[in-house]
């Protein structure tokens, strides 16, 4: 499991997954659902 190093460094659109990559840097991607939420 990662180490979190800086807490809100990064500000969080809904919808979107976030990650660092290889080199280190963050990166936002589209997640599929769209961070909508389920039907009932």
């Amino acid at each position: 499991m990662g180490t979190i190093l800086v807490k809100n460094a990064v500000t969080r659109k809904p919808g979107y997954l976030y990650y660092v990559d290889g080199k280190g840097n963050v990166c936002e991607a589209k997640m599929a659902r769209g961070g909508r939420k389920k039907k009932k």
